[in-house]
């Protein structure tokens, strides 16, 4: 089974030495980040909700999301410190309004020392680098926020378990696998992780970089309360 190349001993540090660190989150800096700052404002984001960046690499989201979040508000994870060292120090126009201390090293979803304020999640471009397993892991551990409203995160999808055992074309053209990066799933595996894991679920029709699907998930306690 191929290996990403994000398990590759070095590869963050290279990317950082050499001043890749836009290039290794997967090109399409700009487009991307304005995708992910419209689509957590359409879910309702608002200055002074707490916002937790899955996955947040070099700040792509962070660099747009930290000038419009109160100070304080938005906490980064990512499987490289690194990375978001890097993007801290190059790509947020006043550095000084995020604390490095709320950039922390995760890659198991277990959201070490992230504080309970967190109302709002984004996992962007996250689980088509990971074994579908790791979805399901998300979605258990981040349950431990009790002010979490919503949590953002996109796929790849493809239509059916036939079309899933094979390599399948993207809208964008990008081609995904089941069993090597870029991951796909089938709509219906995602439903039954939200499900059996405390989720509500919704898909969008939301037009994403890569032909990424977006999916907004509720707990389904605070769901059915509501």
């Amino acid at each position: 089974m191929a290996q990403s190349p994000y398990d590759t001993p070095g590869f963050y540090d290279t990317a950082v030495a050499t001043g890749r660190h836009r290039d290794i989150v997967g090109g399409r800096w700009e487009e991307t980040g304005r995708a992910q700052m419209a689509v957590l404002q359409a879910a309702g984001l608002l200055p002074q909700h707490h916002l937790l960046d899955i996955g947040a690499g070099a700040l792509r989201l962070g660099c747009k999301a930290v000038p419009y979040l109160e100070p304080g508000h938005y906490w980064a994870t990512d499987a490289s410190r690194a990375l978001m060292l890097a993007g801290h120090a190059r790509e947020l126009a006043d550095p000084a309004r995020l604390d490095p201390a709320q950039l922390v090293q995760d890659a198991e979803f277990a959201c070490p020392g992230i504080p309970d304020t967190i109302t709002h999640a984004i996992a962007f471009a996250v689980f088509p680098h990971l074994p579908m397993a790791a979805l399901r892991r998300a979605l258990t551990r981040l349950q431990r926020f009790p002010r979490l409203e919503q949590l953002l995160f996109t796929v790849f999808l493809v239509p059916d378990a036939a079309q899933a055992a094979r390599p399948y074309r993207q809208r964008d053209g990008v081609v995904t696998h089941d069993l090597r990066v870029p991951y796909h799933v089938l709509a219906e595996d995602v439903a039954h992780m939200a499900r059996v894991t405390g989720w509500a679920l919704t898909r969008h029709d939301t037009l994403l970089p890569r032909g990424q699907v977006l999916f907004s998930a509720r707990p389904l306690a605070r769901s059915d309360a509501g």
